[in-house]
C-alpha cells in the first residue's frame, strides 16, 4: 500500500451498532467493494457513531481532514433518528445533488421504497464526503450507480488523482480540469 495515500474513512451510523446489539454489516459493505476498485487500495478508517447530529457531524468533519472520501453508511431514511444528511449539510461548504439524485433514481426499479432516501453528497476542501444507505445490498447499488464520478470528482476539488478500475475518464484535458 502506498503509504503516500490519503485514507478513505467509512463512517458507519446507528444507534444499535453503536450499542453493541448488532454487529454493523454496512461498513464492511462499503470496504470490500470499493477495496475491489482498485489493485492498490489506500488505508480506511472505520469508525462507529450513534444517530447523533452533533456527533455525526464532528466526525464527518473530522475524517475530512484526513481522507479523500468519506463515506457513510445508515441514518438517511425518514425515521426520527435518521441525521445523517443533515449532519453532511452542516460538514460541507459545498453540495453536490447529483450524487444523491442518481442513487435514488438507480435504486427506484428495485426497490420503489429508495425514494424515501435522503442521501446526500457533498464536498470538505478536497474531500468528497457520500451518504449510503445502511443496508448492504442497497449499499452496493448505489455505488455501482455512482462510482464512475467519485475519482474524477475528488480530482477536480484538488484531491488525488486515483488509477482506480470503473473510474469515468475526465472529461476535459488535464489543463481544464483543475478549478481556477
Amino acid at each position: 500500500m502506498d503509504g503516500d495515500q490519503a485514507p478513505i474513512g467509512i463512517l458507519i451510523v446507528s444507534d444499535r451498532a453503536f450499542r453493541g446489539e448488532y454487529e454493523d454489516r454496512g461498513g464492511p459493505a462499503v470496504k470490500n467493494w470499493l477495496e475491489g476498485r482498485f489493485s492498490d487500495p489506500p488505508p480506511f478508517v472505520l469508525r462507529l457513531v450513534p444517530d447523533d447530529i452533533d456527533t455525526i457531524e464532528q466526525e464527518i468533519q473530522d475524517l475530512g481532514t484526513i481522507c479523500s472520501l468519506v463515506v457513510t453508511t445508515g441514518g438517511t431514511g425518514i425515521g426520527p433518528r435518521d441525521f445523517t444528511p443533515e449532519a453532511t449539510k452542516r460538514a460541507c461548504s459545498t453540495m453536490i445533488p447529483g450524487f444523491g439524485e442518481k442513487m435514488r433514481a438507480a435504486s427506484w426499479e428495485a426497490v420503489p421504497t429508495a425514494i424515501l432516501s435522503r442521501s446526500v453528497a457533498g464536498l470538505i476542501g478536497t474531500c468528497l464526503v457520500v451518504n449510503l444507505p445502511g443496508n448492504p445490498k442497497a449499499i452496493g447499488e448505489c455505488l455501482e450507480a455512482i462510482w464512475s464520478a467519485i475519482p474524477h470528482a475528488i480530482e477536480i476539488a484538488g484531491g488525488p488523482s486515483w488509477q482506480a478500475r470503473g473510474a469515468a475518464r475526465s472529461p476535459h484535458p488535464p489543463s481544464e480540469s483543475k478549478s481556477s
